[in-house]
């Protein structure tokens, strides 16, 4: 097994660990790049707490792209497009559903392990009637080091090649509005999808951001949570100790 897949594996166990509740059953996915044309993925049908190498196919990311501007694509050319992007003729298993997703954020150079999962406390709020209000905040300094000084919010759309497209639209609105690169990615009624060039990146934002909600959803029975100030949090975003705690958290 490469060094890539193990950390890969590794990472994806991690997130799958039920004792986490971040994912059960064949909940969520994870990838890694390869190199600039290729990616794993973890294959449909897989569980993340049980997954070893062979949970993982080999993708081709601009044959996966190709179907996002295709915008007269539906359910049978999702399934020819990844079927034929699949490295290995001979591959039997299926990529994904969420394949197209993980390829558009893996196109991006400082994203090199992603995980999406569906944390309990995460979609406690991602499934409430208020949560892109409860979502817009930060609540501690640790909060900021972690996930950033604000995360991406995609309303619900439906799973696949439609999601993926709104990621993609919510993402490039979100770098054009704030000038950086996102660490998280919130999905209405869906879930979490966390980005980052290591798999302590990843995990260690996947883990704030359910202790974060954790008390966000405990914080509504006092009244609603109290998110700090615009200027407290782009203090702590810009301070050069904080960028110093953020490399080392991300390993």
């Amino acid at each position: 097994m490469s060094d890539l897949l193990r950390q890969l594996v590794e990472m994806s166990r991690y997130l799958g660990d039920p004792s986490r509740t971040y994912a059960i059953l064949g909940e969520g996915n994870s990838s890694a790049r390869i190199d600039s044309d290729t990616f794993y993925v973890k294959a449909s049908g897989t569980t993340l707490s049980t997954i070893d190498e062979s949970g993982f196919v080999a993708v081709s990311i601009p044959k996966v792209m190709g179907i996002l501007e295709d915008e007269s694509a539906g359910d049978d050319e999702v399934t020819q497009v990844l079927k034929d992007a699949l490295v290995d003729a001979k591959e039997k298993r299926r990529p994904s559903v969420e394949t197209m997703l993980h390829a558009f954020l893996l196109t991006i150079p400082e994203y090199k392990f992603i995980g999406h999962t569906h944390p309990t406390f995460t979609n406690m709020l991602l499934c409430s009637k208020h949560s892109r209000e409860a979502c817009a905040g930060r609540i501690f300094p640790d909060h900021i080091v972690s996930m950033g000084h604000r995360s991406v919010f995609v309303p619900y759309v439906d799973p696949g090649l439609v999601l993926a497209r709104e990621v993609k639209r919510q993402f490039e609105r979100f770098v054009e509005a704030e000038g950086v690169l996102p660490k998280a990615i919130l999905m209405q009624n869906h879930g979490l999808i966390t980005m980052g060039d290591s798999p302590k990146a990843v995990t260690s934002c996947t883990d704030m951001t359910e202790k974060v909600s954790q008390i966000i959803v405990g914080t509504y029975a006092l009244g609603g949570p109290n998110f700090m100030s615009e200027k407290d949090v782009a203090r702590i975003h810009t301070r050069p100790d904080e960028h110093y705690r953020i490399k080392s958290i991300a390993g």
